[in-house]
């Protein structure tokens, strides 16, 4: 079973170094599980779903302390590994398709909105802020996350169909380069699983506002050079599909 499932995996181009080596192999043990269980893919993402969600309510809900850092960390990992685990099933019992590939985006999408909001609400109840300008910080994390979720999917979409242009005649196809390390380190600092990482901080209120503040400008920055990239890309296809 765990050996069908390594060959279900997707492709670990453009894939962090944590997604690689701890949640892919995480969701392969709860694929294996779930597929002993009976469980459709579409089950196992809900699942994901109830496990995030609990979460992010108790974000908001609970005042910070260091057992509510804990369980949230651990509910917030056991969700993503689940959200792994609902393609790698679909992919291993071929029950998968659009409504289900539809129903992960909508959970993810939730997900990356909701949290953020969770934070807000946090922030404004039960953390000393030094001023209120702060209250704006999670609104451009929101929106950094969301923007990248949304052209990276688009990008994806766009090019399907599309091809880049024809190499001349004559010349030798290049052989796909194996997945980058180097770059599998470096986007570490947007990988979902890192920033999970950041409510362990729940127990120290400042810790964690400082820690959350410094992801955010770094997913700002990675978002500039997400958007540049996927516009030089889809700028080098053709225009009309294949």
């Amino acid at each position: 079973m765990l050996g069908a499932l390594r060959g279900a995996q997707k492709s670990a181009k453009g894939v962090s170094l944590y997604s690689r080596h701890v949640n892919r192999p995480a969701g392969r043990l709860l694929a294996a599980a779930a597929h002993k269980a009976r469980l459709s893919p579409n089950q196992v993402t809900l699942i994901s779903a109830a496990f995030t969600l609990g979460a992010i309510a108790a974000v908001a809900l609970a005042r910070p302390s260091w057992p509510l850092a804990v369980a949230v960390y651990a509910a917030l990992v056991v969700g993503f590994a689940f959200d792994s685990a609902d393609g790698q099933l679909a992919r291993l019992t071929g029950r998968g398709g659009p409504a289900g590939e539809w129903l992960d985006h909508v959970v993810d999408c939730a997900k990356m909105v909701t949290l953020h909001t969770a934070v807000l609400i946090s922030f404004y109840r039960f953390f000393e802020l030094p001023n209120d300008a702060w209250l704006l910080l999670p609104l451009g994390f929101q929106l950094a996350a969301v923007l990248t979720f949304c052209a990276g999917l688009l990008t994806e979409q766009l090019k399907r169909g599309r091809t880049a242009p024809a190499a001349p005649a004559g010349t030798a196809a290049t052989p796909a380069a194996p997945p980058s390390r180097l770059r599998a380190v470096a986007l570490l600092p947007v990988d979902y699983g890192v920033f999970c990482l950041v409510f362990l901080t729940l127990g120290a209120p400042g810790v964690f506002r400082t820690v959350y503040a410094v992801l955010a400008a770094v997913h700002a920055l990675f978002l500039a050079a997400f958007l540049a990239k996927w516009f030089r890309e889809l700028s080098a296809l053709p225009r009309n599909p294949a």
